[in-house]
């Protein structure tokens, strides 16, 4: 459905999932690969608690405009470790049909400063405990935005 500045999509939830991954594993190659060995096509991660290293990062600039372009980011590559405070994100998938993960991470430095954004992966330090809900949703999928200049969520028309 389309209404005035927004597209959106009735779902149900399918089934909810508790995952912990263990120390010195990938977050998003561990997501990724459960997301496919259970068939999900769509969900969402309510909540993930733990610990992280070698965490990498990308960041809108300030006063960047759109599209989003590689020189409209910053990376940041945080060896850590860190206190996953918190990860959220969705997958869905892209265009030929695989499984395509958005997350964003909040983290803390021993220092207590906190650190956040979109998240390219991260290793698990010493857990990670996810909480994940499949999605029962049709005709959504994953695009590269032209007006973003970002992959970005596109809806079938109802």
């Amino acid at each position: 459905m389309e209404t005035k500045g927004m597209w959106y999509k009735e779902y149900r939830q399918g089934r909810r999932f508790f995952i912990k991954i263990r120390p010195g594993e990938s977050l998003v190659d561990n997501i990724k690969h459960f997301a496919s060995k259970e068939k999900i096509h769509s969900a969402v991660i309510l909540s993930a608690i733990g610990s992280v290293k070698n965490v990498r990062l990308n960041d809108i600039k300030s006063g960047a405009k759109l599209p989003i372009t590689a020189a409209r980011l910053t990376v940041h590559e945080l060896e850590g470790p860190l206190e996953l405070l918190g990860l959220t994100g969705n997958i869905v998938p892209d265009e030929s049909g695989e499984v395509n993960c958005h997350l964003h991470i909040i983290a803390s430095k021993s220092s207590g400063d906190v650190v956040g954004g979109h998240m390219y992966d991260a290793q698990v330090f010493a857990t990670c405990e996810i909480v994940l809900v499949e999605l029962v949703i049709e005709g959504i999928e994953r695009h590269l935005s032209v007006t973003g200049g970002t992959p970005t969520v596109f809806f079938d028309e109802d």
